[in-house]
């Protein structure tokens, strides 16, 4: 009798939580200015942190267990997780990407703005011996230029404090596209620009500032957030050290967003190799235009190896909530929450909710073209 009346319950219970989430305005018409943490980095087809706070709010989930993002970005759902109290994980394939999540969610460094004024001051000083060994830097940083953004590079390596490290570096890799040649972050065009090398350290000072405000600013206290820099594709379970009690994602699309070349000259200046994150990355356009091209069946295998980790860590009844747009490829419209939604069938989950919500006109991203993406599907599934 008790597993009867417990059977019940919870059909009441998930019953209750699908009409919340259709009550819902997804589009966030009216929402509040997103908190400075959110603006320390440029960082394409962000989400808004309405969204995973929303369905973190909504969808019950053990307590002690997880909220894990498998395609984290720049940490939104990680910081949200926070601003709730909840303990959290998330793994990217992209350095910048971790390491803007890292920063976001980890302690605040001492003296960090002290440490940046030491930094330039030895850096303006420094003469930069080494090859820059970046390729066609010469195109999109002017000599001086790179000289300077050396140096800096240089001088960081002799901090030791971890969290003071990774905040100097972020607002380095910050305003790499300000110094250069390139147009701006949404425009893969170089033009002429008049930025001198005391512009250089002038910038970093003032990203550092920004930084830290932003940080000090958090009103929340620090739950536990894990950034995993990993394929989530290829992903070993035990790497999550813990029980994961709900999944909130965002996945790339296929063939709309280049995450790999929005941050490539980034990753060459702090030492990463933006070839092989291109290789790995999901929706990469150039993976659509090479022989043997992509196709929305590697979409199909890509998510059936994201369901298998996530069938493995959640617990049972537990929400994976995807939130996603549809793609082009080769003039053939792609709904992606399709197959998600038949591909979590495949392993045993259940569709919960399925809500289209309009974007921002003001949103932007790297290849306008290619991901004019108007309205994207929020898609909750849950465990059976």
């Amino acid at each position: 009798m008790q597993m009867t009346i417990d059977a019940v319950t919870r059909r009441v219970v998930e019953s209750d939580i699908c009409e919340n989430l259709y009550s819902i305005d997804w589009s966030f018409a009216n929402r509040e200015r997103a908190h400075e943490i959110e603006a320390i980095h440029p960082y394409p087809a962000k989400f808004i942190g309405e969204l995973p706070g929303a369905l973190m709010r909504t969808l019950s989930h053990p307590k002690g267990t997880l909220v894990f993002d498998p395609f984290a970005g720049s940490g939104t759902t990680l910081v949200e997780a926070q601003r709730l109290g909840l303990p959290s994980v998330g793994v990217d394939l992209n350095p910048i990407a971790c390491l803007i999540s890292r920063v976001k969610t980890g302690v605040a460094p001492v003296n960090l703005t002290e440490s940046a004024s030491r930094i330039v001051a030895a850096a303006s000083k420094s003469v930069v011996k080494q090859t820059i060994k970046i390729p066609n830097v010469d195109h999109w940083f002017k000599a001086d230029i790179q000289t300077a953004i050396a140096a800096l590079l240089e001088e960081l390596n002799g901090v030791e404090d971890i969290a003071t490290y990774d905040a100097l570096r972020l607002a380095i890799s910050s305003i790499l596209v300000r110094v250069s040649n390139q147009e701006s972050d949404t425009r893969y065009a170089a033009i002429e620009k008049k930025i001198t090398r005391e512009n250089v350290f002038a910038h970093f000072v003032g990203a550092v500032d920004k930084l830290n405000k932003a940080l000090v600013a958090r009103d929340w206290s620090l739950a536990p957030a894990k950034v995993i820099e990993a394929n989530t594709l290829t992903l070993n379970p035990k790497g999550l050290e813990g029980k994961v009690g709900l999944v909130v994602t965002s996945p790339p699309y296929p063939n709309a967003y280049e995450y790999w070349l929005y941050h490539k000259y980034r990753m060459w200046w702090l030492g990463f190799d933006p070839l092989a994150v291109k290789e790995q990355e999901i929706g990469a356009r150039a993976h659509f235009f090479k022989r043997n091209h992509h196709t929305e069946e590697h979409f199909w295998g890509q998510m059936r190896d994201t369901f298998k980790l996530i069938d493995r860590v959640l617990v049972n009844r537990g929400y994976a909530c995807f939130v996603i747009g549809r793609s082009k490829i080769h003039g053939k419209i792609i709904d992606n929450a399709d197959i998600i939604q038949a591909v979590a069938k495949e392993v045993g989950f259940s569709t919960s909710a399925r809500i289209e919500r309009t974007i921002s006109s003001t949103r932007k991203s790297f290849n306008l073209s290619h991901a004019n993406i108007k309205t994207e599907t929020v898609l909750v599934l849950q465990k059976s």
